[in-house]
C-alpha cells in the first residue's frame, strides 16, 4: 500500500572525504543523492510507504541507485533505465566556514528526460492504491522542458485523485535564474496543498526581499494558493501559516547542533519528517518539530542520507530537545 509518491532526478554525489576547497580535493566518497529521492529515502525510514518516479541511466551510477533505493524499501517499480542517457552526477567539497562548492555533470542526464507519459503511466497504477500524498519540488521544472511537464502532468493527475500535494521550492541557480524560475514555481505553487522554502526562496516568489520576517513572507506565500506554507530557517527553525488560521503563525525552533558536519540535505530531511508527521495525523506544530529533528538529523552525518532518522532515533532526538527545554512559539 503505497502513501506518497514523489518523483525527480537522483543522482550520484562524490563528497570530498576532508574539508577544503576542491581544488585540494583528491578523495572523494560516493552517496545517492538528489532531492526527491532524499524525502524518499527518510519517509521510508519512519515508517511510511513511498514510490519513486524518475529515469536514471543504464551505467553502474544507475545500477547503484536502484540498489539504494530498493534496499530502502522504496517502489521503484516506475524508475526507468535509460540506456541512452547518463546517470547525473554531482562534486562537493566539504568546508568548515562558508557554503560548499558544488560541481555538477547532468545535462543531457536521464533524469531530465522524464516524460507525461512515464509519469500517466505510473500515476494510473496508484489509482485503486491507497496513495495519499504526492512531493515534488522545484528542481524537476528546471532541467529540461519535458521535465517541466512531466512535473505538471503530475499536479494534474494527483489532483484528479484528491491527493495531498507539496511543493518543495528547491531553486537551484545553477539551473535557472530567479526571473526564469519565479512565473513556472508560482504556477506550480498555485496548484498544491503545501509550499515549502526557504526565506530567500519564497521572496522571488513574492517580490520581497529574503530579509522579510518569515512570517511575512509566508503569508504572502499564501495568496499564491497553497493552503499551508511553511519556512525553512535554518538554523532558527521553521515557521507555518494555515490558511485556515492565517493570523496564527506557528514557530518552532531548530534542534540544537553542537557541530554541522553537512548541512547539504537537511532541507529534505525536514521535509520527509514533516511529511510523516502530517500522513500520522499531527498538527503542524508537531509536523515542525519532526522537521526540525530529522533536518537536525541528516546535517550531523556526511552525504544526503546518512543521517536520515529512524522512527527509534527521531523519538531519541526529540525526547533529547524537549528535556533542553525547547519553547513553543505562536504569534
Amino acid at each position: 500500500m503505497t502513501e506518497v509518491v514523489t518523483l525527480g532526478e537522483c543522482l550520484v554525489a562524490f563528497v570530498a572525504t576532508t574539508p577544503g576547497p576542491l581544488a585540494e580535493a583528491t578523495i572523494f566518497e560516493r552517496f545517492v543523492a538528489g532531492a526527491e529521492a532524499n524525502v524518499a529515502v527518510g519517509l521510508a525510514r519512519l515508517g511510511h510507504s513511498v514510490a519513486y518516479i524518475g529515469r536514471v541511466g543504464g551505467d553502474g551510477f544507475g545500477q547503484a541507485i536502484t540498489r539504494r533505493l530498493r534496499g530502502e524499501g522504496i517502489d521503484i517499480t516506475d524508475l526507468v533505465i535509460d540506456p541512452d542517457a547518463p546517470t547525473g552526477l554531482m562534486f562537493r567539497e566539504r568546508r568548515v566556514l562558508g557554503p560548499s562548492q558544488v560541481v555538477y555533470a547532468r545535462r543531457g542526464s536521464a533524469g531530465s528526460r522524464l516524460t507525461t507519459a512515464e509519469v500517466e503511466r505510473a500515476m494510473a497504477r496508484y489509482q485503486d492504491a491507497a496513495l495519499l500524498w504526492l512531493h515534488l519540488t522545484g528542481i524537476t521544472p528546471a532541467l529540461s522542458a519535458d521535465a517541466h511537464a512531466a512535473a505538471e502532468r503530475a499536479i494534474e493527475s494527483a489532483t484528479a485523485a484528491g491527493l495531498t500535494i507539496s511543493l518543495d521550492l528547491n531553486l537551484r541557480r545553477r539551473l535557472w535564474s530567479d526571473d526564469a524560475a519565479a512565473p513556472v514555481l508560482r504556477a506550480l505553487a498555485a496548484n498544491v496543498h503545501v509550499l515549502l522554502g526557504s526565506p530567500d526562496e519564497l521572496a522571488v516568489l513574492t517580490h520581497r526581499t529574503a530579509d522579510h520576517d518569515p512570517v511575512e513572507l509566508a503569508r504572502a506565500a499564501l495568496e499564491l494558493g497553497p493552503s499551508v506554507v511553511v519556512v525553512k530557517t535554518g538554523a532558527a527553525g521553521a515557521v507555518a501559516v494555515d490558511r485556515a488560521a492565517p493570523g496564527d503563525a506557528i514557530v518552532r525552533p531548530a534542534v540544537p547542533l553542537p557541530v554541522v558536519v553537512d548541512p547539504v540535505g537537511a532541507g529534505d530531511a525536514f521535509c520527509a519528517g514533516f511529511i510523516a508527521a502530517r500522513l500520522d495525523g499531527a498538527d503542524l506544530g508537531t509536523a515542525l518539530e519532526m522537521g526540525n529533528a530529522c533536518g537536525a538529523a541528516a546535517a550531523s552525518a556526511v552525504g544526503d542520507q546518512t543521517g536520515l532518522p529512524d522512527r527509534a532515533e527521531l523519538a531519541a532526538i526529540l525526547r533529547a530537545a524537549a528535556d533542553a527545554g525547547s519553547p513553543d512559539t505562536i504569534r
